[in-house]
Formats: structure tokens, C-alpha cells, sequence
């Protein structure tokens, strides 16, 4: 049975990594997102969990600072996302499943075009995509049109589109999704690596056993509401369940397969 209790948090105050207080988000007569609350430190990953229409990706725009609030604060290293939008977006790198690129440009022109935005200095620039490039093992295609490329390859180019200007703060929606698994673990290695480098990660995404392989902790999400949210053997616990597609199914009140 669906637990329908409330997780009440409090609002968020200034410091490092993420914090997020009381969001709420409604879309005409529909209320997307009734205020969650995510707080993210550095050094560590935190899962957007839910099923199709939670509020995840609301919930990840409000926070990346695509999306306004109706209501709620939201905090990047202190800074507000919404009254210092330029200041607190350098801090965030922003990546979800259908971010799109330019076909035109090559992965390599994609990382200039996005260094100029970013205001980096050109040395920092061909330095930073050169690792990159090199780190997320791109160079066969570095310098063919993203049009001619696989999912895997936009995707890989994407990723290193969100990590260029090195922020402290990722904020991933689905970044694996419609990956084959050769692409979806390089992407996975990568989110480990960002985390062991100390910055601060949120991603949502589908896959139960990426949650349980990456997460710190985790965040479980229905219309709308935070519904648990903690290290993975906390939420075990307070579910009943013996893994996350369990507690996941409960929390969604959807019964799990016997």
C-alpha cells in the first residue's frame, strides 16, 4: 500500500553543494511538484527516483534554473538560482536523455562554442576539451558533424559539453537513457569519477541498479511529494522491502512481482 505520508523538510540555508527547499510547481490545474526538498554535498551522488509523471524532470529544471518555482529557494554553492541566474548556472553542468546538439558542429566545435558562452579563455578551452576528449574516449569522432553520430557518441559529447567549464555541481536527468550498455556504463564511470573528484551529483533516472551502484543516497518521489528519502538500507527498512525495485514499486503503489 502507498504510504501517503508527507516529508517535511526545512528551507535550505547557504552553503556548499545544492540545496533546495519546498519547491512547488503547478501547471494550470495540475500540480507538478508540492514542495520537495533535495539538499546535495560535494563529494557525494544523490538519485531523483519516481515513476512517468513524479515531477523528476520539473523538479530538475526548477533546480538547474530552466524552470521558476512557484514557490520555494533554490541554492548553488549559496547563490540563488533564480535572483543571481549567471553566477549560480557556472556552477552547474546540466545534461538530461534528449538534450539535443548542434549537427552541424562537430563535438570539438561544441565544446568551443560552449567555453566562449562560458566566458573560459581560450588556452582553457582547447585544454579542457582535449582531456575531455581524450577521457571520454571521443577522439575517433572529435571532429566529425554531431548529425553523423551514434546516441552513444552525442551522448558521450554531451557529457563532456556539461563538464567543460568544471562545475562543482551536476545536475544529470536520465543521462543513460536509450544507451546501449557499452555507452550507458561509460556514462556511469564518469558520474562515479565526478563524485570521487568531489563534486556535488544529482541524476534521476530508471534503471534500479544504477541507483543502487552510484547512489549516497536517494530520493523517491510521487505526484509530486518526496515520499522517503535517505541512504539505500534506511529506505529498505522503512519499506519492507529486501531491494530498491521493491520499495520503488511500494512507494509508487504499484505491487511487486511474487
Amino acid at each position: 500500500m502507498l504510504d501517503n505520508r508527507k516529508i517535511v523538510v526545512r528551507m535550505p540555508a547557504a552553503g556548499p553543494g545544492l540545496d533546495a527547499g519546498l519547491l512547488h510547481k503547478r501547471f494550470g490545474p495540475v500540480v507538478a511538484v508540492d514542495e520537495v526538498s533535495i539538499a546535495v554535498r560535494p563529494g557525494e551522488i544523490v538519485g531523483l527516483l519516481g515513476p512517468n509523471g513524479a515531477g523528476k524532470t520539473t523538479t530538475l529544471r526548477m533546480l538547474a534554473g530552466i524552470l521558476s518555482p512557484d514557490r520555494g529557494r533554490v541554492l548553488v554553492d549559496g547563490l540563488d538560482v533564480h535572483l543571481e541566474p549567471i553566477a549560480a548556472k557556472r556552477r552547474i553542468g546540466f545534461l538530461s536523455g534528449d538534450t539535443q546538439l548542434y549537427n552541424r558542429l562537430t563535438p570539438r566545435e561544441v565544446l568551443r562554442y560552449f567555453g566562449q558562452l562560458y566566458e573560459l579563455r581560450p588556452d582553457v578551452i582547447a585544454s579542457r576539451s582535449q582531456g575531455l576528449i581524450a577521457e571520454l574516449d571521443m577522439t575517433d569522432y572529435a571532429d566529425r558533424p554531431c548529425g553523423t553520430l551514434s546516441s552513444g557518441q552525442k551522448q558521450r559529447a554531451n557529457l563532456a559539453r556539461a563538464f567543460l567549464h568544471d562545475p562543482p555541481l551536476l545536475i544529470l536527468d536520465e543521462p543513460t537513457n536509450a544507451l546501449d550498455v557499452i555507452s550507458g556504463q561509460f556514462i556511469v564511470r564518469a558520474i562515479r569519477q565526478a563524485r570521487d573528484a568531489g563534486r556535488a551529483v544529482l541524476f534521476s533516472t530508471h534503471i534500479m541498479g544504477e541507483a543502487e551502484y552510484l547512489c549516497d543516497r536517494i530520493v523517491l518521489i510521487h505526484q509530486g511529494r518526496v515520499v522517503d528519502a535517505g541512504p539505500l538500507a534506511d529506505l529498505l527498512v522503512r519499506s519492507g522491502c529486501k531491494n530498491l525495485t521493491d520499495a520503488f514499486l511500494h512507494y509508487a503503489g504499484t505491487p511487486a512481482a511474487r
